[in-house]
């Protein structure tokens, strides 16, 4: 289990992280910690939390101190009493255990690939927000979750596959009616960190049948097209080359490439997703797409309906007997972040 945060504190704040590690471990009502300021204290907290998402049971605090003290008393709130904690606690436990079982001797990317189709498959987006939504028994316990809850429940079970995964955290940006601090991962593969964002590929995924890999292993360049900057630096994601897209020889460069794999989806009755890496995606290039689609549908009676994820140049081709209302539709990941 990686303690990344802990790691990048100084010496007194990871003097206030294991004083508040110890104290919700042990479920104290209270407990002294090194005093900070109260800032740099919730900071801190929050760390002890992003770095073991096993501590789903404490989501705010309070706190006294004494003016000539150098230590304050934090009172953490507890989401529920101490045998309930318990129980959920073997609960979560028991399930990481039965999650991570099968996929115990598959290799890193195979791994990596499990969680994330897991979160696509079996949590929905909370948009309610309930509490527990931001911890681990939302999505493991209740099938339900928002983006910090996702991303503690990929990180827990990455933990126990023995896969390298952090939590990363980027601002709220309220003139893009982005409201929230948005929650996501970095792993390592085969020595190469990546970003992972399961929740935007579990929304963008969500009216259709199929899985997208949208924002599995990306590189930084590729991940903030549409990511607010970072509340807390992580290590660099440079290798751009290994995305799922191209991996699964599903990232194409060409225009004939485009029309080959599109008459193969017509033929065989299935959705094509593919990403495009043949320069800009503009909407000249778009409408040639278009053109391709549709010519294709219609050599077998069908026609082309098509959602783009626009940041990240992914499109979704659907093959239908019913002309679409509307042929395009833009897609946008997460709007749970925006309500």
């Amino acid at each position: 289990m990686e303690n990344y945060y802990y790691n990048r504190l100084n010496k007194a704040q990871q003097n206030t992280y294991h004083a508040i590690k110890t104290g919700l471990q042990s479920l104290a009502p209270s407990f002294q910690v090194p005093r900070l300021e109260h800032k740099e204290l919730a900071d801190v907290y929050f760390m002890v939390r992003l770095d073991n998402p096993e501590i789903f049971y404490s989501v705010n605090f309070k706190y006294r101190f004494y003016p000539e003290s150098g230590n304050a008393e934090m009172i953490p709130e507890y989401l529920f009493d101490k045998n309930k904690i318990k129980d959920h606690q073997k609960a979560m436990k028991s399930r990481v255990e039965k999650l991570a079982r099968p996929a115990a001797k598959l290799s890193e990317w195979e791994k990596v690939q499990y969680v994330h189709d897991f979160i696509c498959q079996n949590v929905y987006y909370d948009k309610l927000k309930k509490a527990y939504s931001h911890e681990i028994i939302g999505p493991l316990g209740q099938g339900v979750g928002v983006c910090e809850g996702i991303a503690k429940a990929v990180k827990i079970l990455c933990d126990a596959l023995g896969i390298w995964c952090i939590i990363a955290l980027s601002e709220a940006n309220p003139e893009k009616g982005i409201k929230y601090r948005h929650a996501w991962n970095v792993i390592r593969i085969n020595g190469q960190y990546y970003h992972l964002d399961a929740t935007f590929d579990n929304t963008l995924g969500k009216s259709a049948d199929v899985i997208r890999y949208d924002y599995f292993c990306l590189s930084d360049k590729h991940l903030f097209r549409d990511h607010q900057p970072l509340v807390w630096m992580i290590p660099a994601c440079e290798d751009g080359d290994h995305f799922y897209y191209k991996e699964k020889k599903l990232s194409f460069t060409k225009m004939e490439d485009v029309r080959k794999r599109a008459a193969q989806s017509v033929k065989k009755g299935k959705v094509l997703t593919f990403h495009w890496r043949g320069g800009y995606l503009t909407k000249e290039v778009v409408m040639e797409m278009l053109q391709i689609f549709e010519d294709e549908a219609v050599k077998k009676g069908k026609h082309a309906r098509v959602s783009i994820n626009w940041p990240q140049a992914v499109l979704q081709v659907r093959f239908e007997e019913q002309a679409p209302v509307e042929q395009v539709t833009l897609e946008e990941a997460n709007e749970g972040e925006k309500e």
